[in-house]
């Protein structure tokens, strides 16, 4: 059973967070699903990102949040503004920097009931958007927008890393204000079967990036990438974005990810509901009480938490594992997100059978196969074949895995019934960002509008 923790808990050695994360591990009855997606928000006149405040009658992401808060979700405020919404089975909607707005979905027992959460969420916001005025659009990049049209959300974490991250990669502030992605988070039971599921889930993320991949246009004009989300993660931040190569070593496990986020720059102390500037300095200093933001203080499990947010590699670790390596999309694409990925790592079977896949890739291989997906998803060459090969052959390892988990619906369907708009993905080689493009060249006349009338939630 999951260990309750006791966040206030001070931190003085590397045993303390080796039990942090030995405390995730769960038996196969309490494994769950936690899918997170986020979208971008629109004045449906303007087709511009809403600002935080409502301007000129229009509403803002302010109005959004107070209109959903009706429906029983509690606001959560940080210097008087709402900035957060959360429920009571665990379920938060969130605020990105650029006034995306995410939901994080409480942990679910079948990818039956995450679709139904996700697509129940999308008609909740949609009929209080509706009388604001405003829209919605899951898309991996702003099609239409510049970053500078982008108003920051108050909230005083962004403010801090928005500072730092120019210092590192020059991209970052894109990848803040004008991006869109869609996670899915998943339980293991012990640190054997955590390096068996991550190892697997960082080989495959170029694989969900590719089939995923749903960003061709930027500042209105096709951008020449199919997931220019992925490629501006390549320009954020190399201390803490991209494929790590330490878990392809044989002796990776906990303590290899907590090394590595010892070494992962912090961004910010939180302490009395304020943000403490500590852009890039080191957690390992703040355990020896030797942290220049804080002389003298050691940080709580709390501060390992928040420290855990601010990596972002293509999969990461907590008391769970994140897969983050796709584009936002269409509803089908948002459920069938937590599928491939169930399919795959929570079947046995499944598991082996991907693991023998990718069982002799090597960190170089894999690097290399990320960084060119981007601009050729599916056609990216790898060894004998291309990722649409290889696409093939993986959904149907996750198709049997989630076959054999016997979920129903009410219907008698399982689980495999939403991989269906992978599957013809896969088997064209024509991806969500490629059907766009040819919209756009054809029956659109590369009028980038058209994207909002035809995309929307």
């Amino acid at each position: 059973m999951q260990t309750l923790l006791n966040k206030n808990q001070l931190i003085t050695d590397k045993e303390q967070l080796l039990e942090y994360f030995h405390s995730g591990c769960k038996p196969m009855a309490q494994w769950r699903i936690g899918t997170e997606h986020e979208k971008f928000a629109f004045d449906i006149k303007t087709l511009k990102p809403l600002p935080y405040e409502g301007r000129n009658g229009a509403s803002g992401i302010k109005d959004l949040l107070s209109g959903l808060a009706e429906n029983g979700w509690k606001p959560v405020i940080e210097n008087q503004n709402i900035i957060a919404l959360i429920n009571s089975d665990n379920s938060s909607i969130t605020l990105e920097p650029g006034g995306q707005v995410e939901l994080s979905g409480a942990p679910l027992e079948n990818v039956h009931q995450t679709c139904g959460e996700v697509n129940g969420h999308l008609q909740e916001v949609k009929k209080v958007a509706d009388r604001l005025g405003v829209g919605f659009i899951g898309l991996g990049y702003q099609p239409k927008w510049s970053i500078e049209d982008a108003e920051w959300m108050p909230k005083e974490r962004y403010k801090i890393m928005s500072e730092y991250m120019p210092k590192k990669g020059s991209l970052g502030h894109h990848m803040m204000l004008a991006t869109c992605t869609v996670q899915v988070n998943l339980d293991f039971s012990s640190e054997a079967h955590m390096v068996q599921m991550f190892r697997a889930a960082l080989a495959l993320q170029p694989l969900a990036t590719a089939l995923w991949a749903n960003s061709p246009f930027s500042n209105g004009k096709r951008n020449y990438f199919l997931s220019y989300r992925s490629h501006i993660w390549t320009k954020t931040d190399p201390d803490r974005c991209g494929i790590m190569p330490f878990v392809f070593d044989d002796n990776f496990g906990f303590e290899s990810y907590i090394d590595y986020m010892l070494d992962v720059p912090m961004y910010f102390v939180h302490r009395n509901e304020k943000y403490i500037n500590s852009a890039g300095q080191s957690f390992r200093d703040f355990i020896k009480g030797e942290l220049p933001a804080m002389p003298g203080e050691k940080p709580t499990l709390k501060d390992w938490e928040d420290h855990l947010t601010t990596a972002f590699p293509e999969v990461r670790l907590k008391r769970f594992i994140e897969m983050r390596g796709s584009d936002g999309g269409s509803s089908n694409n948002l459920c069938a997100l937590p599928a491939f990925w169930v399919g795959l790592l929570y079947d046995d079977e499944a598991l082996k059978n991907t693991l023998a896949i990718i069982d002799d890739w090597s960190y170089e291989e894999v690097s290399e196969m990320r960084d060119v997906v981007p601009i050729s998803a599916l056609d990216t060459p790898f060894r004998e074949g291309t990722l649409k090969d290889l696409a093939k052959s993986v959904l149907e390892i996750s198709e049997k895995g989630l076959k054999r988990r016997k979920n129903l619906d009410e219907k008698g369907r399982d689980e495999s019934l939403f991989l269906k708009s992978l599957k013809a993905i896969a088997e064209t080689g024509i991806t969500p960002a490629e059907e766009i493009l040819e919209k756009y060249f054809g029956e659109w006349g590369q009028k980038i509008d058209r994207i909002y009338e035809d995309y929307s939630y």
